[in-house]
């Protein structure tokens, strides 16, 4: 008799497994190439002028997402029932900076630009401190027994090696965040002002020689402003600077900065819609992509089909597909959050906003975020595999349920090749650090960042609708929805095991 209990009882959570498993296959079967394709034509048309942040286009923008929502049924995430974020930007133009020391005037372009948001002062110091590499890490603080507080602080590019070659933070021949780039500038500059200081300087000649001509240009062409986040209380004045500045800076002590700006501020939004867990409706999944793109340029509308039209539609098609789920009363048993950013193009802004300054749910309760950033193209450099595939990001670097999960999910159901070329902490691309996902991850939230690379239409006016490989489209967001299910529905949390300080 216990025999026959015992397989009785193995029989029904076998059937209940296999149940699930085809209710799944049943709701990705609701995303569609036809649906996708149809929304597609509506979101990355000309009638919203490109979506820059800001402009007509991205109210319209907007609009249309929480249209789709509220038709769907799904609610608003904020407790208010606005399905619209404020997030508080400021249209930074170019500043008119004049800075002297020692009987030496330098010039904009040619031996500094400004690279931070501040308001009009005058600096005159005779005290500037040198902080190294301007580095605060746990493994190694330049700002170690230093007290900068309302000093200027000068910083020289790169990060501490080892006798051996290998760099004392990695403990080996990869590169960290104080030596990659933009993130080197960004990273060294908000360490420095974390530590209270006035003025940043940065010695950085590559960096410099890459940024200055951009800077020049933009601003030859009608002064193009840019945009930044408008919350911070205290300004501080922040520069990149040519090798030649910098070997003066490092010689002197008295220094004169007449910083200018005209500020105007701008009005944006992110969009988020959830459907509440039916069993642990505390514990958040978040499923984001961005709703910008970068306007119109000279009577050009810009559309970002791939860019990320298709992450959007994508999200879309997979909110459609649970609320059914819901409405049949096989509901996730997570909250998931469908989340529309704005100010990815202008530096992921408002994923910055929500993380940094208003997350909508707690950040200690959301158990993992997936972001879709372009996954509607081929890339053209993919020369040899399937084209069936997608370039995953991030998956393995905070917690190995998630990418144990992920890779088992598409085993099970979508047969898509995994690409992990970019996941490579030595790609010089360095994406894992440029979409959204990333100021989820800085804050040790698990993330998959889903991308199909970069190609010829890349943020030009020909990243059209009729450009997407639709079947591709389908089976990418088809991916998404299963994981997302998974991580929706499995009995415990996924684990962070490596959290980052």
């Amino acid at each position: 008799m216990k025999l026959k209990i015992t397989i009785l009882l193995l029989l029904l959570v076998a059937n209940h497994n296999i149940g699930q498993s085809q209710n799944q296959q049943t709701y990705a079967s609701s995303i569609t190439a036809e649906e996708l394709k149809e929304k597609l034509f509506i979101y990355a048309s000309d009638e919203f002028e490109g979506r820059e942040t800001g402009n007509v286009g991205q109210k319209l923008a907007v609009e249309y997402l929480k249209d789709r929502y509220k038709k769907l049924g799904i609610d608003a995430a904020k407790a208010d029932g606005n399905y619209f974020q404020n997030v508080p930007l400021v249209s930074v133009n170019p500043p008119k900076v004049s800075i002297k020391t020692d009987g030496n005037s330098f010039e904009y372009y040619t031996d500094f630009i400004s690279i931070t948001d501040a308001e009009t002062d005058v600096i005159d110091t005779q005290d500037l401190v040198l902080v190294g590499y301007g580095i605060k890490d746990a493994l190694y603080n330049d700002y170690k027994d230093i007290d900068v507080t309302d000093k200027v602080v000068v910083a020289i590019a790169g990060e501490p090696k080892n006798e051996d070659g290998t760099n004392i933070i990695s403990g080996t021949k990869e590169i960290s965040k104080w030596s990659n780039g933009r993130q080197e500038l960004s990273s060294k500059r908000d360490a420095a002002k974390e530590q209270g200081a006035k003025a940043f300087f940065l010695i950085n000649e590559s960096l410099f020689k890459r940024y200055a001509p951009y800077y020049k240009k933009r601003d030859e062409l009608g002064g193009e402003s840019n945009l930044a986040l408008d919350v911070d209380k205290k300004s501080m004045y922040g520069f990149l600077v040519s090798e030649a500045m910098g070997t003066v800076l490092l010689k002197t002590n008295t220094l004169e900065i007449d910083y200018n700006q005209k500020n105007a501020a701008v009005t944006s939004e992110n969009v988020a819609a959830m459907i509440k867990g039916s069993e642990k409706p505390n514990e958040y999944i978040i499923l984001s992509a961005h709703l910008d793109h970068v306007g119109m340029h000279d009577g050009e509308v810009f559309n970002g089909a791939d860019d990320d039209g298709s992450g959007t539609v994508a999200i879309l098609e997979i909110a459609e597909a649970l609320k059914s789920a819901q409405e049949n009363g096989q509901g996730p048993k997570r909250s998931v959050i469908f989340l529309h950013v704005t100010g990815e193009e202008k530096g992921l802004l408002g994923s910055q906003y929500y993380t940094d300054y208003d997350p909508i749910v707690p950040l200690a309760q959301t158990v993992a975020n997936l972001n879709i950033d372009m996954i509607g193209r081929t890339d053209p450099k993919r020369t040899e595999g399937k084209r069936n595939y997608i370039y995953l990001i991030g998956s393995d670097k905070l917690s190995t349920d998630l990418h144990n999960l992920s890779e088992n999910v598409n085993s099970k159901y979508t047969n898509i090749e995994l690409d992990y070329t970019y996941n490579d902490e030595n790609d010089p691309n360095r994406f894992y650090y440029r979409s959204d996902h990333y100021n989820f991850a800085k804050n040790n939230i698990p993330i998959i960042f889903y991308f199909n690379g970069t190609h010829a239409d890349y943020h030009k006016a020909s990243d059209t609708p009729d450009k997407i490989e639709y079947d591709l489209l389908e089976n990418r967001a088809r991916l998404v929805f299963y994981t997302a299910w998974e991580l929706a529905n499995r009995k415990d949390a996924i684990k962070v095991d490596k959290a980052v300080e």
